[in-house]
């Protein structure tokens, strides 16, 4: 496993740090001293995460396109970063049938901006590209995808996802053979946790319905994914940025993902968040339509558990636990940055 104290001192580039793994990834670093420059849009929603969990001040956040070639590799070159962590996408699958040319530039053009600014450095030594579970060919089947099945999602998002990788792939053979630079993709599962407002996802539409004392819609119960709290990945990113640039030998492509007693139905994670929360919340099934999205997505999470050791920590009922403890301390008006905190020292203490 790892330290985060390694991070200390560390020039770290954050892409997307504005979002929602984004302000968690950018808490932990900076938590951690390391020197943080984040690069990334203004946040997407009102109220966001990154403006809840105290970090003005604490990192050099600069508001920017990743489609901007020149305003990324000046914000890059002035940072001059050892470590790169590649976090910015256009995340929902809905909207990326809504505007599926926007989602390809930043997903797939945004990775070969930063693959340029690395390529055009000498400082950086660890690359870690994160992308998604969602990247492979989905063939509904019942066991896990592996790291060595074929990419080829499905809907616009997915398959920027895909592209993304693929040309993480040719740039590490192209430009990066001589291993001066590790480069890794992360493939994680569905995230829940506290400070995610985005829309189109469950756990948020959950939070929205309790707030105004609504039924919770959901559109497609029966739909199983691998559900897992934000920290776990954070955590998994962190652990291959510092192993590869401990040594290259570690780069590679990697599954992260809960165990499969964590992949249930949207049915099932909103009946346990309804008992979790109380006050008499419930949901109703009301399918209102939209394009195809997988029904089935598990992954194997084999390679990443032998080369590293690593296990996830927090099962489904603490996940949604902590995204309700979270959740009503925000509502209450508390410390965010202190829930946040302590939330990843609680998390820190078990691995």
């Amino acid at each position: 496993m790892m330290d985060v104290s390694f991070y200390k001192g560390k020039r770290v580039f954050v892409t997307g740090h504005t979002g929602f793994k984004g302000s968690w990834l950018s808490r932990i670093l900076v938590g951690a001293g390391a020197e943080v420059t984040g690069y990334s849009l203004p946040a997407a929603t009102e109220p966001n995460l990154f403006a809840l969990a105290g970090l003005e001040g604490k990192m050099t956040s600069v508001i920017g396109d990743i489609r901007d070639m020149s305003a990324l590799k000046k914000a890059f070159d002035k940072a001059n970063p050892e470590i790169v962590l590649h976090l910015a996408a256009q995340p929902i699958v809905r909207d990326s049938y809504k505007d599926p040319v926007y989602t390809y530039e930043t997903n797939v053009m945004g990775t070969v901006n930063i693959l340029e600014c690395v390529r055009q450095a000498g400082s950086v030594k660890s690359l870690l590209n994160v992308t998604t579970d969602k990247v492979y060919e989905n063939k509904e089947w019942e066991w896990g995808y592996r790291e060595n099945e074929p990419l080829d999602g499905f809907d616009p998002y997915s398959n920027s996802k895909s592209c993304s990788e693929l040309v993480t792939h040719s740039y590490k053979n192209s430009f990066f053979a001589d291993g001066r630079v590790s480069i890794s993709t992360a493939r994680a599962g569905n995230v829940i946790g506290g400070g995610d407002f985005a829309n189109d996802r469950i756990i948020p539409d959950c939070v929205r319905a309790v707030q105004k004392n609504e039924v919770i819609v959901v559109r497609n119960p029966h739909s199983t994914r691998p559900y897992q709290h934000v920290l776990e990945p954070l955590f998994a990113y962190l652990m291959i940025a510092q192993k590869q640039y401990q040594d290259q030998k570690f780069a590679g492509w990697y599954n992260v993902g809960p165990d499969d007693c964590d992949c249930v139905t949207t049915g099932e994670l909103v009946n346990l968040f309804c008992k979790v929360w109380g006050n008499n919340a419930s949901w109703e099934n009301r399918y209102v339509g939209g394009p195809h999205e997988a029904n089935f997505l598990k992954l194997d999470c084999s390679k990443i558990k032998n080369v590293f050791g690593w296990q996830p920590r927090w099962h489904i009922t603490d996940t949604i636990k902590k995204t309700c403890e979270w959740t009503k301390a925000w509502m209450a008006g508390d410390d965010i940055p202190f829930i946040m905190d302590r939330q990843i020292d609680a998390y820190r203490s078990v691995i």
